[in-house]
């Protein structure tokens, strides 16, 4: 047998028991075999182009998704210029069933006739626009658990946060990576086990443990910190769940967008929480953390507006108490002493020793990233994307 085919088949056993795997977690295990990276490379590659796994760059890190074998699934492309429409055809491969529509007043009728599995949607359409079918869509329960990806070159300052309010599941902007587009098409269609989530699946603890550890042993250039979104607790309770994740959503893409545009200098986890973790050089961070707080700002009127709110013009003269507390987003820079300080308590808490630490809980990095306390939890189960709020159910 050849080499190259036995690692293949050995790194299939091993992503299929996993379901998922980062890149880095493969590299280590197949260096401690004595094994080279390009031939982990190689077989990785080969699995890819077997489309038995698929790969894409997820919080800043590149992890590995086992797909299910020979699932009959399609595909519906609602563009009006007929050259992307077709580098959308192009850029998904034909391993699904496509079809192709050009018209967003025959959008519906191809959604109801069809029964697409995905839609990739541009807003601007001819007699009726994306962000009306998405909502359609979603509104609909025969209909609601179809993939909606928006692919689109309106500003995202409004459009991805309507999209995200009217349900769609992603929002790439134009010009778009055919890669990056190829890639969520597959792993939302074809991902084993649980359905994709580009929230919930960012990296978990294990990931976020690492790189808490790797905090510990990087010098000053290197930095980490929890990035809070303020009042998401409060929303939640008083507009409802709903509400709560789109907030959460909205921050965890432009998030995820800042990171792809500074390639591997940034790392993102979510902590299950209304916080996400932030690590890298302390100049990406820096950037990076100065863009999310712009960008959402920028946002921040349409949010308001959308939930019955007057543009702060037309507010003035409200006494303190009137005034409503908006969201906003703060980083908590974890300083490296209280962070070595923090993981010591939390080492003999546990009753562990420093080389064997494991990995730790969400509730262990927030206390050691000193980021404050889990009053907004996030869980998923069948039924989708969970919220609550403090200890008690939603509002108590």
């Amino acid at each position: 047998m050849d080499r190259n085919d036995s690692i293949s088949d050995e790194l299939l056993m091993l992503i299929n028991d996993r379901q998922q795997i980062t890149f880095n977690e493969l590299s280590d295990i197949y260096f401690s075999r004595g094994i080279a990276k390009d031939r982990l490379e190689k077989a990785l590659r080969d699995l890819e182009g077997r489309d038995v796994i698929a790969s894409r760059s997820n919080g800043g890190i590149l992890t590995y998704y086992v797909l299910e074998s020979n699932p009959f699934k399609r595909v519906l492309i609602v563009e009006d210029d007929k050259n992307i429409n077709r580098l959308m055809a192009l850029s998904i491969g034909d391993e699904f069933e496509i079809d192709q529509v050009y018209d967003g007043g025959e959008a519906m009728t191809a959604v109801r006739q069809d029964r697409p599995d995905l839609i990739i949607l541009d807003l601007m359409l001819p007699h009726k626009d994306g962000l009306d079918i998405c909502q359609t869509i979603k509104a609909d329960p025969r209909l609601k658990e179809t993939v909606v990806i928006i692919v689109s070159a309106m500003d995202t300052t409004s459009a991805r946060f309507k999209g995200i309010k009217f349900g769609a599941d992603y929002y790439i902007k134009k010009p778009f990576d055919p890669k990056e587009l190829r890639a969520l098409v597959t792993i939302f269609l074809k991902k084993k086990g649980k359905r994709f989530d580009p929230l919930i699946d960012l990296p978990d603890e294990e990931r976020l443990s690492k790189e808490f550890e790797r905090s510990i042993k990087e010098g000053s250039s290197y930095t980490i910190g929890a990035l809070k979104i303020i009042n998401l607790g409060y929303y939640a309770s008083k507009f409802g769940e709903v509400t709560g994740i789109v907030i959460l959503r909205l921050v965890s893409q432009i998030l995820q967008d800042s990171i792809k545009r500074r390639g591997k200098d940034l790392f993102v986890g979510f902590l299950n929480s209304d916080e996400f973790v932030v690590a890298g050089s302390k100049e990406a961070v820096d950037a990076g953390i100065e863009e999310v707080k712009k960008e959402f700002s920028a946002v921040l009127p349409f949010i308001m507006q959308d939930l019955g709110y007057k543009p702060i013009a037309e507010t003035e003269g409200m006494s303190d108490s009137e005034e409503m507390p908006k969201p906003s987003i703060e980083f908590i820079e974890s300083d490296k002493s209280d962070r070595i300080a923090r993981r010591e308590e939390v080492l003999r808490d546990r009753g562990g020793r420093a080389d064997n630490i494991g990995s730790y809980t969400y509730e262990e990095l927030q206390r050691m990233l000193g980021s404050g306390s889990l009053n907004v939890i996030i869980s998923r189960d069948a039924n989708g994307v969970k919220l609550r709020v403090g200890k008690g159910p939603l509002g108590g």
